[in-house]
Order: C-alpha cells, then sequence, then structure tokens
C-alpha cells in the first residue's frame, strides 16, 4: 500500500446532538496521507464542530469516527491526541516563553512548560528544526507577548509538528491577521505540504482566499450537513459554493489561488 492510500482519519455516518440540538447530520468523509483538506462553509455551518471530531475533542452522538487507525470510544484519548497536531489562534499562552519554549510545549501537549520536565537534547534539535524550516530563526530571542499574530501562527505550526504527528489540524489559522502575514503564513503551510508529504491536514476556513495553493481537497458544509466533498477543484465552483453559502458568488482561481466574488441576483419576475 502507498503512502497516499493509508487512511488517516474517516468519519462514517456521523450526527452530534448538543442540548437537544442536531448540530451535524450524516457526516461521512475519509482522509488519507499526503491529503490536504479544506472544510468551508458560512458561520455556523458546523466546520469546528467537524474539527473537533478529527481532533478527538468531541464524540460523536450517532456514527463512527476513526482516527488514526483508532475508533473512538474504544482508544484512550489522551494518547491519541498527542498523535495530532492541533494549531488554533486562539491558543491562551500568556507567559513569556521564548519561540523554542513555546515549541517544546507541543512535547507535552500543555500551554506552559511543565514543571521539571527537561527535553532531551534530540528534542530540541528538532525543534530547532522546525524553527529553521518554518523561517523563525531571526525571532530567536523573542517572547511571546511581543510576537505578531503572524509569528505566533507559524510557531503553532512548529509546535504541532514536534512530534512528528501524521494528521495535522488548522482551526481558522489565518483569524486576526493582516494581508502580509496570512501570505507568509500560507506559504508556510505550502512549504510544510511539499516538505512532509505524508502529512495529512485539514484547515477550517470560510474566506477561500486563506487556502494554500497546495489544497488538495475540499468539503462544503451547510446547515450541519455535507453539500459536496472530494477533489478540490470539483467542489469550489460557484454553483457549489453560491449554494453553500445561500449567496451567489462567483469563484475564480488564478496563479494557484482561488478567489470569491459577489455575484448577482436574479430579479424576481413580478
Amino acid at each position: 500500500m502507498t503512502a497516499q492510500a493509508v487512511e488517516v482519519l474517516s468519519l462514517e455516518g456521523v450526527d452530534l446532538v448538543r442540548s437537544s440540538r442536531l448540530i451535524l447530520a450524516d457526516i461521512d468523509i475519509t482522509i488519507r496521507a499526503g491529503e490536504h483538506w479544506a472544510l468551508i462553509g458560512p458561520n455556523g455551518a458546523g466546520k469546528s464542530s467537524i474539527l473537533s471530531l478529527c481532533g478527538a475533542e468531541q464524540h460523536p452522538t450517532r456514527g463512527v469516527v476513526r482516527v488514526l487507525g483508532q475508533q473512538l470510544g474504544r482508544v484512550e484519548i489522551r494518547r491519541l491526541r498527542e498523535s495530532i497536531g492541533h494549531v488554533d489562534p486562539r491558543h491562551p499562552l500568556r507567559s513569556a516563553l521564548t519561540v523554542r519554549q513555546v515549541v517544546l510545549t507541543g512535547a507535552t501537549g500543555t500551554t506552559e512548560l511543565m514543571n521539571r520536565w527537561h527535553p532531551s537534547d534530540e528534542l530540541v534539535k528538532r525543534a530547532d528544526r522546525l524553527i529553521d524550516m518554518l523561517g523563525l530563526g531571526a525571532l530567536e530571542g523573542a517572547i511571546w507577548p511581543t510576537m505578531s499574530q503572524g509569528e505566533r501562527g507559524r510557531v503553532l505550526i512548529a509546535r504541532a509538528l514536534l512530534t512528528d504527528p501524521p494528521l495535522l489540524l488548522l482551526d481558522e489559522p489565518s483569524t486576526g491577521l493582516d494581508v502580509a502575514a496570512r501570505e507568509q503564513l500560507l506559504e508556510t503551510v505550502d512549504l510544510l505540504h511539499r516538505a512532509q508529504p505524508d502529512l495529512a491536514t485539514v484547515l477550517v476556513t470560510h474566506h477561500l482566499e486563506e487556502l494554500p495553493e497546495t489544497t488538495t481537497h475540499a468539503m462544503l458544509i451547510r446547515r450541519g450537513r455535507v453539500l459536496a466533498a472530494g477533489a478540490v477543484h470539483d467542489v469550489l465552483t460557484t454553483e457549489l459554493v453560491s449554494e453553500s453559502f445561500d449567496h451567489p458568488i462567483r469563484i475564480e482561481r488564478h496563479e494557484g489561488r482561488w478567489h470569491a466574488r459577489a455575484g448577482r441576483r436574479t430579479a424576481a419576475l413580478v
């Protein structure tokens, strides 16, 4: 079996109910090694809920979720989470940790450095390699409170990759970034995809301009259900995106990047 054929994540017939409300209904998706998925839809469509299942942070009400070959409900969640990289721009760190220290917290899965915990020399070397690979070397000596949001985003990617996970989840990683910082982040994600061809990634966004060039697959979510899923060129069409957002949206792709523009509504005859 080739790396591309290895199943990393699957959701089969998944429903999610919270407080008697149906959040997700009949969700099916299979993600394989080397695939880079985008979950797209309007606010409240259910994207973050799907990502929480992918990250073993919630269990489905009905259906089956398998992450890295393990079925949720039949596996020790803490250990499973150690094999999943998760990038959340709302990372709650407040301490004055350096870039290397933030990256090293990825080994313990904690926000702060653990007391009396000392990383191995090999772990420190891997952290430094990731810092260099993601273009963070110039930030040596910088501390978290003084970093820009874009710098923090790249540091969090390095942190998520420290344990060499086969699955990386990116929850709206461009949140709060200006245009230049967003482009730097997307270049970083593209670089990562090319440098680690077996890595599977899932990125949540509702802005098509925030998709890396290396995106291979997409899922459109509408009101908690899958509207379309598959190869990115088949899914990100004017017709399907317009239906997902309940608004006419014209989709274009130029030099590997997607762009969305408001279309024209057809005037109703009176």
